[in-house]
């Protein structure tokens, strides 16, 4: 059994200071950081894709879809990008770029579908030139289950694997929490499909009666990260508790993570949801933050600019507004850093850039792409 966490080990100060052109500085174990804003104007920003130019694809929540060139100008709203239905979290989600971009120059994106907050995914060909569209659009999967309107917790990450499979998250809907032990549906599941959406025939439940084809893992609550660890090749998934109990996973084949009956949260206004922190047969987190920071996006870290937090986990942070770093051994976290505090932003997604540097979006209706790097 894997072991958990219970408290933040490590924090650093609250304490912003000035900085020339704009930026903010910030203190870290690695030397003071410096943040600095690449471009503004986004509404609602979800999720980043570097082009390889180094221009960056991202998408907006109320439905767009971007390139942002490198001195920060926006381009028009892609055409021909699928309809997404906006409501509360849902709408246009992730978006993600196929390992063979170079040469099909294809993409993939998830997206709230319909009125009952199910999830598609869709793939694309993208024309990044003077006129941004998608072409040869095709949803090559849909997410089932009992209907919810409150269009929360999708979930909707995208990871492609080195075969070429992707894995993609789904949320429970805030709905009836037991579907996500449902094997009949994809709700509270994470799904392995191939890139035309069928379901792989080593998935853990093809051919079993009344079981989905394409869950690879269930008993998820709310997943908005989801990141190969290029150490080992592992898959990793950061999910949302209730109040209390956000969790880190490594995500194994069959696997139940627990969702609702075993947890470290409790429901909004206090409740007790689940039976108890444990049970035989259900996964243990690798690391869980009570009370709740709202975790979205997370990366891997190569160490090209800080040599001393290469192999790191960072996530970030909606609620706290900060971005975490999680210090690893093998699959063990050891420490956690909380850096940015005092930045005031809800961090919606993280990624490394090609220069090393940590790319941030913020989510509100003035959402920035955010550079973090070294400040000497």
């Amino acid at each position: 059994m894997r072991s958990h966490a219970h408290v933040c080990i490590a924090s650093s100060l609250i304490l912003t200071l000035a900085a020339p052109a704009g930026a903010q500085v910030f203190p870290s174990s690695a030397g003071e950081i410096k943040v600095e804003t690449v471009a503004r104007g986004l509404v609602r920003p979800w999720s980043l894709a570097f082009l390889p130019d180094g221009r960056m694809l991202v998408t907006e929540r109320p439905g767009r879809m971007r390139i942002v060139a490198a001195d920060g100008a926006l381009s028009l709203p892609l055409t021909n990008v699928p309809s997404a239905v906006p409501r509360s979290q849902a709408g246009l989600l992730d978006v993600t770029l196929d390992r063979d971009y170079a040469r099909n120059r294809t993409i993939t994106l998830c997206y709230n579908a319909d009125v009952a907050g199910n999830v598609a995914v869709a793939r694309a060909r993208l024309v990044a030139d003077d006129n941004p569209r998608l072409d040869d659009v095709a949803v090559i999967f849909r997410q089932d289950g009992p209907p919810s309107t409150s269009g929360n917790n999708l979930a909707c990450r995208i990871a492609q694997a080195a075969d070429g499979n992707l894995f993609v998250s789904l949320g429970d809907h805030f709905g009836p929490r037991d579907e996500a032990q449902n094997l009949a549906n994809t709700i509270g599941k994470i799904v392995r499909i191939r890139t035309d959406g069928s379901a792989p025939g080593d998935n853990p439940f093809v051919g079993r009666p009344g079981a989905k084809p394409e869950i690879w893992s269930y008993g998820h609550r709310n997943a908005e990260g989801l990141a190969f660890n290029p150490a080992d090749g592992r898959l990793w998934e950061q999910e949302h508790g209730p109040q209390g109990g956000d969790e880190i996973n490594i995500i194994e084949k069959g696997h139940n993570y627990g969702w609702p009956v075993i947890g470290f949260g409790v429901d909004y206004g206090g409740a007790r949801i689940h039976e108890s922190t444990s049970r035989p047969g259900m996964e243990q987190p690798v690391w869980h933050w009570t009370p709740s920071i709202a975790p979205s996006g997370m990366a891997f870290y190569s160490g090209r600019l800080w040599p001393a937090w290469k192999g790191s986990l960072f996530n970030g942070a909606l609620k706290f507004q900060l971005l975490a770093r999680l210090a690893l051994d093998g699959d063990r976290v050891i420490r956690e850093e909380r850096l940015l505090q005092g930045l005031g932003e809800r961090i919606r997604d993280v990624r490394e850039g090609p220069d090393g540097a940590l790319y941030l979006l913020t989510d509100n209706s003035a959402g920035r792409i955010l550079r973090v790097a070294p400040a000497k």
